[in-house]
């Protein structure tokens, strides 16, 4: 019996149905990123600070003491050349087959073009941005003050990452070297990282970490020489390769900033106007010799009694006698913050509430509190707004303005005001 036509054309169409079904549906499949079909963990945010219990773990690579496992020189060639740049950090010692490392680098790879196109244009996030949650304020935090506090962190890390994308693109691109968290102190019991920013309360700083490491009972119990000149806490560049990127993705990193001319006449008053066995005869003879006519012969043996506007003559100098030392350097360039994703940035100004809160957030002992005392010269009023103005009047107009260039980028990157009304 011969089927009718019609008969055919229905039994045709109802086959191309299930034909042109079945090659969507493959199609579908094989251009699905696996890595979409598996629970994805929400990314953290920046602020709302995840509590890093105190422990002892410490990652594959890394000494227990801190110890350096090689020297600087092969760290600083190892993390220019095979430092991992993404935020996932594959374990490390784990032997891996060649199909699957080429695997696992496909799905990177289209992991990435799929990031880069949900991502915003202005976005940057830098080489070693951690992905650690900050933690959620408790019910105890959530007043007024506690909300304020945190929408200024929110707005502190806008600014500076914009300045960031708009003046130091290529940063994010650059391998983190040993140089780059020379000034990073770490604790590891509660995971902080501190970067020291010299004349923004970097001594007290370090008391805190101490309390915190367990070294001390009590910041008031630790001295001077103890906190600068000891070596009980450990800075990140003495740790392998492995330590360091393992510290810098899963740790809490925070700076504290000061208003750049306050902070640079703090360090003129603190190194020059008291004797000093080290900033006299090395910075002060030099200062003095260079821009000093008819210095005296007791002058230049001493160093002592160098001048504020020789002082800046000094750092404005391309050619200065001596080099450049921290605690008249830029921010950005002893906390490389357009390289390394910080997760917390206070400021002088307002150290007590910025720096309560933050031990607040990573819940360090409720007895433990900023110390409010200066560390040195107690009995001279600390550097304020009012201060500087009265040093940096004794220089030209010219010479501000030359200054304020030379701090362009710590004014930009934390944003503060012009300190005088004729800069431009």
């Amino acid at each position: 019996m011969t089927p009718r036509p019609g008969t055919m054309r229905l039994a045709c169409m109802f086959s191309s149905i299930l034909l042109f079904g079945a090659a969507g549906l493959l199609l579908f499949i094989s251009l699905q990123d696996p890595t979409e079909l598996a629970p994805q963990q929400a990314p953290g945010i920046k602020f709302n600070i995840r509590p890093r219990q105190p422990h002892h773990d410490v990652p594959p690579g890394g000494s227990q003491d801190g110890d350096l496992k090689a020297p600087t020189e092969r760290i600083t060639r190892d993390l220019s050349s095979g430092a991992p740049r993404g935020r996932n950090l594959p374990a490390p010692d784990q032997p891996q087959s060649p199909l699957q490392r080429g695997t696992r680098l496909r799905l990177r790879q289209r992991r990435r073009r799929l990031l880069i196109k949900k991502m915003p244009a202005a976005a940057t996030i830098p080489a070693n941005s951690s992905d650690v949650p900050f933690i959620r304020p408790g019910p105890g935090m959530l007043d007024g003050r506690w909300v304020s506090l945190h929408r200024s962190q929110q707005e502190r890390k806008r600014v500076m990452q914009e300045a960031c994308a708009k003046y130091r693109a290529s940063s994010s691109r650059r391998a983190v070297t040993p140089r780059h968290v020379s000034r990073i102190f770490v604790e590891d019991r509660h995971r902080v990282l501190y970067c020291e920013v010299p004349k923004a309360g970097c001594s007290n700083w370090k008391r805190v970490l101490m309390v915190l490491a367990g070294l001390a009972s009590s910041t008031a119990d630790i001295q001077h020489n103890t906190v600068h000149y000891g070596s009980a806490l450990k800075r990140l560049d003495t740790f392998d390769r492995q330590g360091i990127l393992h510290r810098l993705s899963t740790y809490t990193k925070m700076l504290f900033v000061r208003e750049p001319f306050e902070r640079l006449v703090s360090a003129f008053r603190d190194k020059f106007e008291h004797p000093n066995s080290y900033y006299h005869p090395v910075f002060g003879k030099a200062i003095l010799a260079r821009y000093r006519a008819n210095a005296s012969r007791e002058a230049l043996r001493t160093g002592s009694g160098v001048r504020f506007p020789e002082f800046v003559q000094y750092l404005l100098d391309v050619h200065r006698p001596v080099g450049m030392d921290i605690h008249w350097d830029h921010v950005s360039r002893l906390c490389s913050p357009c390289l390394i994703d910080y997760d917390f940035v206070g400021k002088f100004e307002s150290m007590e509430d910025d720096a309560n809160f933050f031990l607040s957030l990573i819940r360090a002992p409720r007895n433990l509190t900023f110390p409010r005392f200066k560390d040195r010269h107690s009995q001279e009023a600390r550097t304020t707004a009012r201060i500087a103005h009265q040093y940096f009047a004794q220089l030209s107009a010219l010479q501000r303005q030359r200054t304020y260039d030379f701090y362009y980028m710590d004014y930009l990157m934390f944003n503060y005001s012009k300190p005088f009304a004729d800069l431009y």
